[in-house]
């Protein structure tokens, strides 16, 4: 996110403004909110429109992408992928855990579905629906569709396939997919410039019909997220430092200044030089740490996993919507995947989270209410992404039997610049 002049408001900022103004409209004049639903909806269709292209070209990056990378050193990555995996499905489950514990949707009434738009399909439920449903019988059909897991599906085999050709046409393909990446990220950073607007709109008209009383429920859902992910660090992040044996007061000490730079400023990029930094100061390997702390901003996304779970949740308890067991952690094991190989988005996660409620017929309506307290929770969500981003460098520096504690400063790991990714100006967290 990019910083504004002395004396500008950020957008940050105008995002609460135009939260507060929708909310007292919505309070104070009813009738007239109630009016203002197209620009919310104008607002939602922008960001539903990014969802495929966004997926597609980040995914075919990242497994194409690291091909060549992979064969050297395979059993890194391995090891990466059994860590990132398993350490986003226990923060999706505390995630889900919680928002059943404190229900924050209950209650929520939300502004009427826009009824020029298309009716979302719902999930099959039964084992061989959904694998039948995985597999797109047109890629276009799918995208048209925003079919989620089937673009990811069909993304991840053109992924494999490119990864196996070589010269000018891999280059090509390459080339089109990182160009159609950064354009959906600029894309998206666009559209955020008419969030101020949409929110506010969306606020006006859910306080029209559900009354104040709707604050009380978002400030649930933002307590309720905050309480997740420090359950998640005490049950998930502390025990796994004990485990590996990692000096845990000094590595706080190292990855406090990047998670206040991640927590401030809700931007993964503005933190990673310096957390690269900070972890090979600690003692992991200059080639571990260049490794593992890219890819974990791909697939490693614990507080934007966890803050899916709650988010989707929630959409699902204010729309009255009665998910049954299996449904729910079919919606799990979507998030599981379609949060992997999005990195630095500006709202990547608001991206994620509104084809996956479109894959299960929930309403993107429910969107446009998180996105109130959005940004309270977007500081969360990035600091936690990247201390355990941090962590997992480190217990991959130790499984390698390279972690050395204090061994070497940054000047003299990294002799080269491009051992450290450029950081982006503009890319927000996730």
């Amino acid at each position: 996110m990019s910083r504004p002049g002395r004396g500008r408001l950020s957008l940050t900022h105008w995002i609460f403004i135009g939260m507060a103004a929708g909310i007292l409209l919505g309070w104070l004049a009813p009738g007239t909110a109630a009016q203002l639903k197209p620009l919310s909806t104008v607002f939602l269709r922008m960001i539903k429109s990014v969802v495929v292209p966004i997926i597609f070209g980040t995914l075919v990056m990242g497994i194409a992408g690291h091909g060549d990378d992979l064969k050297r050193i395979g059993r890194l990555f391995l090891k990466s992928m059994a860590y990132f995996w398993a350490m986003t499905a226990i923060a999706l489950a505390i995630g889900l855990i919680a928002v059943h514990l404190t229900k924050p949707g209950v209650g929520v009434v939300l502004p009427p579905v826009d009824p020029h738009a298309a009716l979302p399909t719902p999930a099959p439920t039964s084992i061989s629906g959904f694998l039948e449903h995985i597999v797109p019988r047109s890629f276009f059909e799918a995208a048209a569709n925003n079919e989620v897991l089937q673009v990811v599906f069909w993304a991840t085999l053109f992924g494999i396939a490119l990864s196996q050709v070589r010269g000018k046409p891999k280059e090509a393909m390459l080339g089109f997919c990182e160009g159609l990446a950064e354009v959906m990220f600029r894309f998206v950073a666009i559209v955020m410039k008419f969030a101020p607007i949409g929110i506010g709109a969306a606020m006006a008209v859910t306080v029209s019909h559900s009354g104040i009383s709707v604050l009380k429920n978002l400030g649930l859902l933002v307590g309720t997220l905050y309480g997740a992910l420090i359950v998640f660090a005490l049950v998930a992040l502390l025990p796994v430092a004990l485990l590996t044996r990692i000096p845990i007061k000094r590595f706080i000490r190292q990855v406090k200044d990047p998670a206040i730079i991640a927590f401030t400023t809700t931007s993964s990029d503005a933190a990673l030089p310096l957390a690269m930094e900070r972890m090979i100061e600690f003692g992991v390997p200059r080639r571990i740490v260049a490794f593992v702390m890219p890819t974990g901003y791909s697939f490693n996304l614990d507080g934007s996993t966890l803050y899916l779970g709650v988010a989707s949740m929630f959409v699902a308890q204010a729309a009255g919507v009665d998910l049954s067991l299996g449904q729910q952690l079919a919606m799990m094991l979507t998030l599981l995947i379609t949060s992997k190989g999005i990195a630095a988005v500006p709202r990547a996660s608001l991206v994620v989270l509104s084809g996956v409620l479109t894959t299960y017929g929930l309403p993107l309506e429910g969107v446009a209410v998180i996105l109130g307290v959005d940004e309270l929770m977007d500081m969360a969500r990035t600091m936690v992404n990247l201390v355990g981003n941090c962590l997992a460098t480190v217990v991959m520096g130790r499984w390698e039997g390279e972690f050395k504690p204090g061994t070497e400063s940054f000047a003299q790991a990294v002799p080269a610049k491009s051992a450290i990714p450029a950081m982006a100006p503009e890319s927000s967290g996730t």
